[in-house]
């Protein structure tokens, strides 16, 4: 069956006649690209012949123009030779490092130049058939040039080369049946004259593909991160946020870490060079928990607890500096918060990890809560998110108690731990007066991401690929 424009075509042009595109999109009335598309279906089909001729053309580049009125470096350089003038030294004043530097690599490859002790001797007479070729192109750019040579300037940047091509439509046969144009629009005017029932109208192929199309959707790690943030709003938690640079004391201190634990050290966070004063009303009873437990029931670290280090600032290694600092603030239960926010760590740059990601933390205050809690409230996002067998594994950290690491079953790679929660200790809570029972949890939401988008490599979140990014499917919120 032959389309419109095939049978368009053929009506418009003679049998046997070669015409070029243009002369067959004049004829028809077709435009051009619809008369290519049809004269390749009538070659499928054997009615047309369709040739294409390619051909390069040549342009000289503004360096190419310079060297041909200038001569090219190393053909002005063998000049100064030839006149007794060799040494680098001299010949670049005369001409400037850059025109020495192209013309002695150019002259080392052909052989003809060796070079000892800031002196050039010219052991050969050299030929420049380069110049001769610019020369060629300048006046004709269709010109035919030795592809070594074509080679060279092209990688020196002194010649564009253009391939164009151009294509001749020759029908070689007509049908023996009547042509009989088939249209494929209904119109208001063929309604109202009548004339549809003398029409053919063609057939709808519904197997024939689509053009696909690329439309603006949210990246799918931004998308992940607003479905993290939707489940706990309907979980009922309210959304906190806070500064990317912390002090000491509200990353590490507050939360009952020892000044000398190893993800304190210079090789785990970045510290920044600048110090903040810490006049707050907790800092003596963190101080005191620290060195021999206060009034918590603890013995602390023991040691003497500098206050200088916990001045310093850094770049926040999690958001529990946030929720701790939040809750500090609002030490009444009930308390429901979360955050998701970017943190920072000295990681060497691999597959599974960066120094800057994105971080899930959440608090729960209330003197009814328990570790249970904990546990269902942890399965129960997890379940939302599309991962249906969870489990949580004995875990240790220096301010929870008891402490979990939550694991999801991903099938073809068993078990994959997820983050870290657990129940805020003594230590932690009161000295900063916080009225009740706190469950914790921090989740890193780049490993979620690439568990849900079928990732090996987490760099390829951040790497800005086109290709990637249309073809991965929207994930459904």
């Amino acid at each position: 069956m032959l389309s419109p424009f095939e049978i368009k075509l053929l009506k418009s042009l003679e049998e046997g006649k070669k015409y070029s595109l243009d002369e067959a999109a004049e004829i028809s009335g077709l435009k051009r690209d619809a008369v290519i598309k049809a004269a390749y279906l009538l070659q499928e089909k054997g009615f047309a012949k369709v040739r294409e001729i390619t051909w390069n053309e040549y342009e000289l580049t503004e360096e190419g123009n310079e060297y041909l009125k200038k001569g090219l470096p190393e053909e002005r350089v063998v000049e100064k030779l030839k006149e007794g003038i060799t040494s680098i030294e001299e010949l670049e004043k005369i001409f400037g490092k850059r025109t020495i530097d192209i013309a002695i690599g150019n002259l080392r490859r052909k052989g003809v130049i060796k070079i000892e002790k800031g002196k050039i001797e010219l052991i050969k007479i050299p030929e420049f058939p380069e110049k001769e070729v610019l020369k060629k192109i300048a006046e004709d750019k269709k010109a035919k040039i030795d592809e070594k040579i074509l080679k060279e300037l092209v990688k020196r940047k002194l010649i564009r080369v253009e391939e164009l091509k151009k294509i001749k439509i020759q029908i070689i046969r007509k049908p023996e049946v009547e042509l009989r144009e088939k249209i494929s629009d209904l119109t208001p005017e063929i309604l109202l004259s009548g004339s549809w029932k003398d029409k053919e109208f063609l057939e709808y192929d519904i197997r024939i593909p689509s053009k696909e199309l690329f439309t603006a959707k949210i990246h799918p790690y931004e998308r992940i991160i607003r479905e993290c943030r939707k489940i706990f709003l309907e979980m009922g938690f309210t959304e906190i946020k806070g500064h990317y640079v912390q002090s000491a004391f509200w990353n590490f201190d507050a939360l009952f870490q020892p000044q000398d634990h190893p993800a304190r050290e210079m090789q785990d966070t970045f510290y920044l060079d600048r110090y903040v004063d810490l006049d707050n009303e907790f800092v003596e009873r963190v101080k005191q928990t620290h060195e021999n437990g206060w009034i918590t029931g603890s013995k602390g670290w023991g040691g003497k607890w500098d206050i200088q280090k916990a001045k310093q600032l850094v770049l926040r290694t999690h958001t529990t500096a946030i929720t701790i600092h939040y809750l500090a603030l609002n030490p009444e239960p009930p308390v429901k918060a979360f955050c998701i926010d970017r943190v920072y760590r000295r990681e060497a740059i691999d597959a599974t990890h960066l120094p800057e990601f994105d971080q899930l933390e959440g608090v729960v205050l209330d003197r009814d809560v328990g570790f249970r809690h904990l546990l269902g409230l942890l399965k129960e996002f997890f379940v939302k998110m599309g991962f249906e067998n969870v489990r949580f594994r004995p875990g240790y950290f220096p301010y929870t108690e008891p402490s979990v690491e939550p694991e999801v079953y991903v099938e073809g790679l068993g078990w994959i731990e997820l983050g870290g929660a657990g129940i805020f200790r003594k230590e932690v809570t009161e000295p900063l007066g916080i009225k009740g029972k706190v469950l914790a949890w921090g989740l890193g939401i780049g490993r979620l991401a690439m568990l849900r988008l079928g990732m090996k490599d987490l760099r390829r979140l951040y790497i800005p690929d086109i290709g990637w990014l249309r073809r991965v499917p929207v994930i459904k919120m």
